[in-house]
Order: structure tokens, then sequence, then C-alpha cells
């Protein structure tokens, strides 16, 4: 990498206003030199098929001790609130208990400590209007009873439609849910394979009806989710490696908004740039409306269905013409919204290429620089078998990080200000003068933190293992003090488009969305660590037990933990006839094949 191609001497990577600001922490500051590794006690938790009966039993043991239920009562409750169990104990507080069950359709009857039916006697079902034995009939939390093949039929129904997680009692304006597990011993006598899928699909709720926990989107899946315990706005790092933005799975985007990530994704992956160009360069005939492109100097023009046309105004005309006019034909009248649609459409073209550029340039360089770590590493182990008086080289390491946040944060700006500064989504937040003067404002950081960056990527090229000593303490010296400016930078930048630039914007009722964007770190983007799980936190089963969490038994009836894990990624489950099927497949597919 060339000095030149960046920035000049050492003291021009900071401007005259920046010195005094980093004037304490230069080479001095000796805490730089410690390890590059998160912070320690994460909030965030990647959950694990293992781990993840250990997660629910969290939210439900809370659930169950505060209103003394049984756990399905329980995971009615959790999965009607979106598994918050905040926001539940506040319905409690706020509007008591009564209204809790009945809003979630929890039923705890009285009815149940009544004598049960002679098993000799009869009832009517009302659903199919025969009379059944008493023992062939079911009776709900509710108190209402119908047979129990029609109970099987409307659990088969609401389960193939992907309504199991709350399937309501069949009695008309019945609002409660049924019990979990008669639903799972009523089913599981003729359809094992669906008693299996509703167990999956009730352990599965705690992910997908979960605001606070979501599916790694690693492509292949690696089966983890990630659980988060405050702001949604946030960047998190999988065990499998993939960073990401835990509000809309997407990669990590910061600073720019998801909402302006999706949008700058979906420009420079469709057409609509090829669009901007062919409205720029070319007009549609009048005949066949395909676009021809003028390839001479003439202004009659004329399309391969052999239609000539004016490239002035786009009208069709005739062949014949001279110097001053043509057939047939005069355009001479100024039409001002085809000019400005014209003129508006080759400014958006250019407006867009300079910022792709720019975002294009610093994403390459990502990748080339990530090729850095392998040759830091190699010029640190000559350097550290040398008899040298410099032993720790943890600066290298600790540099090289910030070089890679700095510059995936840089990069992502340039998306940012293409939104922020352009007319898509703020056209009426910021009057021109308004636009102009915080467009400014963001670009002296911008540019700020690009020179330093490059200085540091320039520095951490450096042969620094073929250096003297003397040598060496200086590029050590200009790596830490570029490392802690590049950082402040970063911070700065932040704090800009926080607070000045959008926390200036009223939040859109159209666009349905706060544009906020995940904090900024100095350690880099969070890491979540494995939930712990302890002897007491033994997998359980999904049913009704009386209320208590027990350990779980291998079952017939689908209810064994391999049948509950996450369909995302699992591993091969011996099936019928000793066979074995891949439990990676969706559950779809193994629940239609495999039995």
């Amino acid at each position: 990498m060339e000095d030149d191609d960046y920035v000049g001497s050492d003291e021009e990577f900071y401007t005259s206003d920046q010195e005094d600001d980093y004037s304490n922490e230069g080479p001095e500051n000796e805490d730089y030199d410690s390890p590059c590794i998160p912070p320690k006690g994460t909030t965030t938790k990647v959950i694990t098929k293992e781990s993840l009966l250990a997660a629910q039993k969290e939210d439900l043991r809370r659930v169950m001790d505060v209103l003394f239920l049984k756990e399905h009562h329980a995971r009615t409750l959790l999965i009607h609130h979106r598994w918050d169990v905040d926001k539940l104990f506040e319905v409690l507080v706020e509007k008591e208990r009564a209204f809790l069950f009945a809003e979630a359709g929890v039923s705890v009857m009285e009815h149940q400590d009544s004598e049960p039916l002679p098993p000799a006697s009869t009832i009517m079902c009302a659903i199919c209007i025969e009379d059944v034995p008493s023992n062939e009939a079911t009776t709900m939390d509710c108190g209402h009873c119908f047979c129990n093949g029609c109970w099987t039929e409307h659990f088969v129904v609401k389960i193939n439609d992907g309504q199991s997680k709350r399937m309501r009692c069949m009695a008309h304006n019945c609002n409660a849910i049924c019990d979990e597990a008669v639903v799972r011993n009523l089913v599981s006598n003729s359809h094992p394979d669906l008693a299996e899928k509703f167990d999956r699909f009730l352990l599965e709720s705690y992910i997908e009806d979960n605001k606070r926990v979501k599916w790694c989107p690693s492509t292949p899946h690696c089966g983890n989710a990630i659980r988060v315990e405050d702001d949604e706005f946030c960047e998190i790092e999988c065990s499998c490696g993939l960073q990401f933005c835990f509000r809309c799975s997407s990669q990590a985007h910061s600073p720019c908004s998801c909402l302006m990530w999706e949008l700058w994704a979906k420009k420079c992956r469709d057409e609509s740039e090829t669009v901007n160009w062919i409205t720029v360069h070319t007009k549609p005939c009048p005949k066949c409306h395909k676009p021809v492109e003028k390839n001479g100097g003439c202004n009659l023009v004329s399309c391969i269905c052999g239609q000539a046309f004016c490239w002035l105004c786009g009208g069709a005309t005739g062949r014949n013409h001279t110097w001053s006019s043509i057939e047939g034909h005069s355009c001479g009248r100024f039409k001002e919204d085809k000019e400005k649609n014209a003129e508006r459409a080759k400014q958006d073209l250019y407006r867009y290429m300079h910022y792709h550029k720019f975002y294009k340039a610093h994403t390459d360089s990502i990748k080339l620089e990530s090729k850095l770590k392998d040759t830091i590493q190699e010029k640190v182990s000559i350097s550290e078998s040398k008899e040298s008086k410099n032993r720790d080289f943890g600066w290298v390491t600790n540099g090289l990080c910030r070089l890679f946040r700095s510059r995936r944060i840089l990069s992502y700006s340039y998306p940012f200000a293409f939104y922020m500064f352009g007319e898509e989504l703020f056209k009426d937040q910021m009057t021109k003068e308004e636009r102009e003067m915080k467009q400014n404002l963001f670009e002296v950081q911008q540019q700020q933190l690009e020179a330093n960056v490059e200085k540091l990527s320039k520095f951490l090229e450096e042969p620094f293992d073929n250096y003297e000593d003397d040598k060496v303490v200086i590029v050590r010296m200009q790596v830490i003090n570029l490392s802690v400016a590049t950082d402040t930078l970063c911070k700065r930048m932040y704090d800009c488009i926080e607070n000045d630039l959008l926390g200036s914007v009223v939040p859109s009722v159209e666009l349905g969305t706060h544009h906020k964007i995940a904090p900024y770190k100095s350690e880099g983007i969070e890491k979540a660590s494995e939930l712990s799980i302890s002897d007491k936190d033994l997998p359980f089963h999904c049913g009704t037990n009386g209320g208590s969490l027990e350990p779980e038994h291998p079952s017939g009836s689908g209810s064994s933990y391999e049948s509950g894990c996450s369909s995302r990624k699992r591993a091969r489950k011996e099936g019928p006839g000793g066979g074995f099927f891949d439990l990676n497949l969706p559950g779809e597919v193994i629940d239609r094949n495999c039995f």
C-alpha cells in the first residue's frame, strides 16, 4: 500500500481541532495494549438444541411460582404474551388475575373437584350428536365435554393448519385453550407423527413467538438461536461466528438503520439503477416502446421496428428531413415535466454511483485486509523469536481488530449518507439549508475517520519483523495512537448520527419505523455466550405433569426431547423399521415422509 494513496505526513490524519482531544491518548496509554476480547458477563445468550428446554423452563418457572399454575397454563399465558414475562406481570398488576386469564384463554375451573361420571353412563356429544360412553369423552378445563373422536379430529385439523400452539375449545364462543397433555394423548393414539409435530411447535414457540429470541440467520443453519435481554436494536455474534443485526436478521449494518440497509441492499441487488441508466441514455420508440439509444448526431432516429421519431421530444415522424426541420413534425415547445424527470433521473444515477463507489471500495478493502491476519501473526511470531527488548506485540492484534471494525463502519456510512441526505426517506423533514448543514457536519467526520483508517492500515502493513527495535517502537506508537483516535472518531460519528441526524427525524407513520441504529461498542460486536445448563435444568416434558417440571423419559407418544428439539438443526434419528431420517430436514418433510 503506497503512502501517497491515502494521507500525507503523520500530522495530517488529525485536524487542528482534534489535536487537543487526542493529546492525552497517545502511546502512553498502555491500557490499549490489553487483549482484544469481548467484555465479560454478556447478557446475550446462545440457545442450542440442548439448552432450548432449559431456557423455556426459566420463564415457565417464574410464572408458575408467582401464579401457582400448572405448566400448560403457564405456557398458554406466555405464548399469548409472546414469552414476555415482564409484560405478563404488568397486566397482572394493572388488570388483575381474572382479566389476565380470560384474555389468554386460561380456565381454572372448580368443576374439576366434582365427582366424575360413572363409567357405565353415557353422554351425548354436542358435535356429532351421538351418545358415547363417558370413558370415551373428555372434559376440558373450561367444563365443555365432547367425545374423543371429535376432539381428535379437531386437534388434527388445527395441527395440520399450523394452529397447534393455541387450540381453542370446540364449544361456541368459548375462548379457553385446550390442555396440551390431553391434546397429545388423544392425537398420539391415531396420529403419532402429528403428536411429534405438536410437541415441536410447542417447543419452538419459545423462539418463533418470542421477541427477545431469534434464530441465527446463518446459511447453512447452525441450529442456534440468540436471546437478548435489553434493546432489540443491537448487533450480535453467534457462536458459529456470524455477525448479524438482531432486529432485522440481516448482516450487521450499523450505522445504517434497518430500513436504510434493506433499501440499499435491494438497490444493489436488483436492476433499479439499470432502469435509471436506460431512462437517462435512451428514449422509448413511440410504436413498439422498446428503448432506443442514439448513436449519431442527427436527431431523427429509427427504431429496429422501422419507426422514425424525433430524439428531442420522442414523437413519431416521417423519414424525410432537412438541416432545420423534419417532415410533418415540429417540437419547438418546451415540455418542463419531461425535462425535469430526465434530469432528476440523471442526478439520482450519478449520486448513487458516487456513494456506491466508496461503499464498494471499503467493502473490497475489508476482504483484502482480512488476509492480513495470517500475515501479521507470522510477523509477530518472527518478532517474538528475536532477542529484542520488544516482547509484547499485543498492540498489533489490537490495531488489526480496530481496523476491521472501523473499516466496516466506514463502508456502511456511505449507504447511510445516501438515504440520510437524499429525498427518498426524509424529503419533508429538513429544509435545503438544514440538509446541507447536516451533510457537511457528517462528511467532515466521515473524512476524518477515513483518513485515520487508511493511515492505520498503512502502518499495520509495515514489515516490522525486519525493523530494528527503535523503529518498531515508532510503529507501535503510531498504531496505538491511530487505534485510539479511530475509536474516538467512531464514537463521535455514532453520537452525531443518533443525536444530530436521526435524533431530529420524526418517526414516519407510512414507514412505520423509528430510524434507530445499534449502539457503538469499542470492544466490537458483542459475542453471545452459551446458556449454561445445570443439573436441575434437565430436559422436561412439554406436557402437563401436575405443575412440576420433571426430567424427561422416553415415550412412545412423541414427547421425547429428540421430537421436541428444533427442526432447524437436529441429529439423525432412528425411524420406523430401523432406518434413519435426517432431522436437519424441514419438519414438514419429516412428518410427511418418515412415519
